[in-house]
């Protein structure tokens, strides 16, 4: 191994990417409502449960932290529909009575978080702006694209695997590998990426996979991108909501975090 390899954690295993780092169950509940355009006053549980369900079992798959909030909602849900399904309680002169809807408590919470992320991205945005830093300088792209152009936002972590499962399965219709595919360490990957990244202004998503044709390389690449965000490597932007994805190298700042392993990591 040379030695800018000792820079990462190698072992996929040891590589422990965090959700609390990213985003929080509310998060991706508001993600999933965003995604199917539902009613967040009237939320069809039946849908959003298997949506959730199917979302939590692909970050185990990634092997991610699922905290045991993701968990605690999870079985949240899962109440909830039961109790969507019993018959509703009536009055003793058998007329429906004033019974709160299951959803009701789970509505108000998604609001509530609603309205502090919006707040919080308001005054993210603000200081972003003045630090020059919060839009991808593109002022030449909009003055060719006129009124209609919409300039390219940060991208969340459910907007990335989103994007991830596509890929996964698209991986689905390709003809079966039938060798072994090879471990590639997550730092040799990350030193891959950055090569490419290096060489053009910036990669579309899928691009990032152009050279995998095997599930485990699309997990590695995937938590190799995750830890490239989190040490400020990259930068991750999406033209509207669930459009293209883009990816772009960035100079690190001398506050960017340190690399999974690096004894600097550990300090305090």
């Amino acid at each position: 191994m040379n030695e800018s390899h000792s820079e990462f954690e190698s072992a996929k295993d040891a590589f422990p990417v965090k959700l609390s780092n990213f985003e929080g169950p509310l998060d991706l509940l508001l993600h999933l409502i965003r995604k199917h355009e539902l009613d967040i006053h009237d939320i069809p549980i039946a849908l959003i449960t298997a949506q959730y369900l199917k979302a939590i079992a692909l970050l185990q798959e990634l092997d991610l932290d699922v905290a045991g909030e993701f968990l605690v909602m999870a079985a949240t849900l899962i109440h909830i529909k039961s109790k969507m399904l019993l018959p509703r309680p009536e009055t003793a002169a058998g007329v429906e009575g004033e019974v709160e809807d299951p959803r009701d408590a789970l509505m108000r919470r998604l609001l509530e978080h609603q309205k502090f992320k919006a707040a919080a991205g308001l005054l993210h945005e603000r200081e972003q702006l003045r630090a020059a830093q919060w839009l991808r300088p593109d002022g030449r792209v909009a003055e060719l694209a006129g009124d209609d152009y919409e300039p390219e936002l940060e991208v969340d972590l459910f907007s990335l695997m989103n994007a991830f499962q596509a890929v996964v399965d698209r991986l689905k219709q390709r003809p079966k590998v039938l060798l072994p595919p090879e471990e590639m360490p997550v730092e040799l990957r990350i030193e891959q990426l950055l090569a490419r990244l290096s060489e053009t202004e910036a990669l579309g998503f899928d691009e990032l996979f152009s050279d995998v044709d095997h599930r485990r390389g699309l997990i590695v690449t995937f938590l190799a991108l995750l830890e490239m965000i989190r040490l400020k490597l990259v930068r991750v932007f999406q033209s509207g909501s669930f459009g293209p994805i883009r990816v772009y190298k960035r100079s690190r700042p001398a506050d960017a975090p340190h690399p999974i392993g690096d004894p600097e990591d550990n300090r305090g």
